[in-house]
């Protein structure tokens, strides 16, 4: 068994990386804890053992579930089973279910506390470590949200075994972003190697740099385009597919602007290769759509603005002009 802390002062939190981690899920409930919710989805059907009154909430399947009215029912639930700021909630599921989970408690009583449980590659290297929550609008993915930290991260490596073999690919999308924010040959390692070296360095990027100020934005590498390709269309793709194609494009626009090398560009795409990750976009793709969802990207301050590689590595760029963003986009 892995541990590793994020490090937030008097608001650390372990996370346990390794198979069998489940079977800690008792260790990491708060002592003062009276009560548990499990919010989960019915097609995944990992049950628990804690000695306490529990009660369990279901979500919509996939990213239905990530609407206001989600929130609502949920907390309505939890105010009706009369959960109190002095109770637990634990979300067990992939990302989508750490973000509403993550957000209920957040804004429910102001905030209880939470622990989370996920389940895929994508929620145990990313979504569910570093407090970032949220559910999505119309106008874009995420736009609502919360920075609440879970008390606790339970990554058990054996759950993945039972992934889908494209839902673990698209894990390894988000997976890639790690190689070039100081992972290396990740794609050497074992995979609960893997999995403690992501969290690692999302750690320390989080604790540096809670609230997205600065730096934890980088670990936003490839996610510009991605998101845009998740809202622009009806698109059979998955979030790390979306992401490999969104870094694809990140590091020809990196090659295109002198930034990065020839080889440079070749190694981003031996990573997204030995993954098997897709890295065009897909046809019916809307240029004019995909450029207008830029601007709205939580990192767009002063014009158009990317998560680019460089001399000095991974930085925020402002000011991409956008005939340039479109010139990539017709070759991809």
């Amino acid at each position: 068994m892995i541990q590793i802390e994020v490090p937030l002062g008097e608001r650390s939190y372990p996370v346990l990386v390794g198979p069998a981690a489940l079977g800690e899920l008792s260790s990491l409930v708060p002592d003062d804890v009276r009560r548990v919710a499990f919010v989960t989805q019915e097609n995944i059907g990992i049950s628990t053992e804690i000695h306490l009154p529990t009660s369990t909430h279901y979500l919509p399947n996939g990213e239905e579930a990530k609407q206001l009215s989600v929130i609502e029912s949920l907390c309505s639930a939890f105010a009706q089973g009369g959960l109190t700021r002095s109770d637990l909630i634990v979300g067990i599921g992939g990302g989508v279910v750490t973000d509403v989970a993550g957000f209920a408690a957040a804004v429910y009583h102001r905030g209880i506390r939470v622990l989370h449980v996920p389940t895929t590659l994508l929620g145990q290297i990313d979504a569910a470590i570093g407090g970032k929550t949220g559910v999505n609008l119309s106008e874009g993915k995420n736009l609502v949200g919360a920075f609440w930290q879970p008390c606790g991260v339970i990554c058990d490596t054996e759950l993945l075994a039972s992934l889908p073999e494209r839902e673990m690919r698209s894990g390894m999308g988000e997976l890639a972003k790690y190689h070039f924010l100081g992972g290396g040959q990740l794609d050497s390692l074992p995979l609960d190697e893997r999995v403690a070296a992501c969290v690692r360095i999302k750690a320390e990027v989080v604790a540096s740099d809670e609230r997205e100020g600065g730096g934890r934005a980088l670990l936003n590498y490839g996610h510009t385009l991605a998101h845009a390709l998740e809202i622009e269309g009806s698109f059979d793709l998955r979030h790390g597919e979306a992401v490999a194609i969104g870094i694809e494009y990140a590091a020809m626009l990196a090659h295109e602007m002198g930034r990065i090398s020839d080889a440079s560009l070749e190694e981003h795409r031996r990573v997204l290769h030995a993954y098997g990750l897709p890295r065009g976009l897909p046809a019916g793709s809307n240029p004019d759509r995909i450029v207008k969802l830029f601007g709205r990207d939580k990192k767009a301050k002063n014009g158009f603005t990317f998560v680019l590689d460089g001399p000095e590595g991974l930085e925020v760029v402002e000011g991409i002009p956008e005939n340039l963003l479109r010139k990539i986009l017709e070759r991809m």
